[in-house]
């Protein structure tokens, strides 16, 4: 699975060690009960059993204006659309939680600077990397995708204010390859696999974990720190001419970038906010998903997207929609995908199928200077022709939701009066091909996993 460019001279992927802030066994309720899926991928239903689970979930430090424990600040709009709240407010909150948590002994920092081997196992999945600190704004970290200036300001704020990296973001790079090199064969890591795939392999197989949990969708996940200078070295040498591709943490990792040239817009040099947290992954010995993110349009009816719709799509009715109705629904949506761009239209109305969209209409809508491969995008295809110009809806993330789940989406416009757009998911080779080119696909259109759990290890700035 090639996941990035080979790198330039000099600019070799860095993953430095740090001392985690983790939970201490003695006061937390169970590492299950206290971490959470990213920030972005908690739904309402998530939330509430997140912040019933415990009183020191984490969700109360990366969503804490969505906390209804939180005083005088409404984390949702009066239609029940989940909001993230403000900013400031919500990183103060943010942050006087972490203090006090800090100093109950519910989180601990670590002794030694570390670098964290972390194991996700599910029924028919393993993933194994390292979590350690990446450069900021190093040109050895390929972005893929787009992002929108709101949620930016928000985790920067929410950094800047806690003076924290409360979750990584996910990066993925080729071990198979060598050094500056792409190849080898996905699977288990082999022979050539790369020294740091090696030494991960090793401590997950021989040592026992630091922290370990079974969370309710059945997956396990370990924990171990290693502390050695050796291996430290070790892995800076191997990783030194290498190059990773941003598969989850997009924003996160641009709001890296911002919070470092703010504060060094006041005056302070070198410091913490050059590097921000995150979990590399080796995707030739453990390859990723690739799965689709969908849309929620509020107070769109879904018989009005259709009709407007059908200005460049053909329109095919699915009869009602129906949560027992999806999984056909999906089977119908994914064989019109195969060879062309098709899209599921979902709401009260029922289920609508789109696809064919007609190529007047798809190449005046595309941007004058967009690169064909970019044009060819379901996702372009999606915010350009379908939202922009047919439904008049530029795409921004307070009118147009995303969900990674479909069966949430199609929940939430029923909720909202609104449709929802259901996605196949992006092809690989059309991600690394765009990222190749120095392109970036629209934001939101790829959903990598197994995602990191937040919450087993954080970074403060202290």
């Amino acid at each position: 699975m090639q996941t990035h460019l080979p790198p330039d001279a000099d600019s070799g992927l860095v993953l430095e060690p740090f001392r985690g802030v983790r939970y201490a066994h003695v006061r937390a309720d169970g590492l299950a009960n206290v971490t959470s899926p990213p920030y972005d991928v908690i739904g309402p239903g998530t939330l509430e059993r997140l912040l019933a689970a415990s009183p020191y979930n984490i969700v109360r430090l990366i969503l804490p204006t969505l906390d209804p424990a939180t005083s005088g600040i409404s984390g949702a709009r009066p239609d029940g659309i989940p909001e993230r709240g403000d900013p400031r407010a919500g990183g103060e909150i943010a942050a006087a939680r972490l203090r006090g948590w800090l100093a109950d002994g519910v989180l601990a920092t670590d002794d030694k600077p570390a670098l964290y081997v972390y194991e996700q196992r599910g029924p028919s999945f393993v993933q194994r990397g390292l979590i350690g600190l990446v450069g900021v704004a190093s040109a050895a970290i390929h972005p893929h995708e787009d992002v929108m200036p709101g949620p930016v300001a928000g985790r920067r704020e929410l950094m800047a204010i806690t003076r924290s990296n409360l979750e990584p973001i996910l990066l993925v790079y080729n071990g198979e390859a060598g050094a500056g090199g792409h190849g080898g064969s996905a699977g288990t890591p082999g022979v050539w696999a790369s020294a740091v795939t090696r030494l991960v392999g090793l401590t997950a197989d021989e040592q026992a974990p630091l922290a370990c949990a079974v969370t309710d969708d059945g997956v396990s996940h370990r924990l171990w720190a290693l502390t050695d200078p050796a291996e430290h070295a070790a892995i800076a040498a191997d990783l030194a001419s290498r190059t990773a591709l941003i598969a989850d943490g997009h924003h996160r990792y641009a709001a890296y970038g911002e919070l470092r040239e703010m504060i060094r817009a006041h005056g302070l040099g070198d410091g913490p906010w050059d590097f921000g947290l995150a979990f590399l992954v080796d995707a030739d010995a453990y390859p990723l998903s690739l799965g689709p993110i969908h849309r929620v349009i509020p107070r769109l009816d879904p018989a009005t997207a259709a009709r407007l719709a059908a200005r460049a799509f053909t329109v095919t009715s699915l009869g009602d929609c129906g949560v027992e109705r999806l999984p056909d629904a999906l089977r119908r949506l994914a064989e019109a995908g195969r060879d062309e761009t098709a899209f599921l239209l979902a709401g009260a109305d029922g289920f609508a199928l789109i696809s064919r969209p007609d190529t007047g209409e798809l190449a005046a809508a595309m941007p004058v200077d967009a690169s064909e491969r970019w044009r060819a995008l379901d996702a372009s295809v999606m915010q350009e022709l379908l939202l922009a110009r047919l439904w008049s809806i530029k795409d921004n993330d307070r009118d147009v939701l995303i969900s990674h789940n479909a069966e949430e989406a199609v929940r939430l416009a029923a909720q909202t009066g609104g449709t929802a757009v259901l996605c196949n998911p992006m092809g690989l080779a059309a991600v690394i091909d765009l990222a190749a080119h120095g392109e970036r696909v629209p934001r939101k259109s790829t959903s990598f996993g197994p995602k990191p759990r937040t919450g087993l290890v954080l970074r403060t700035f202290e």
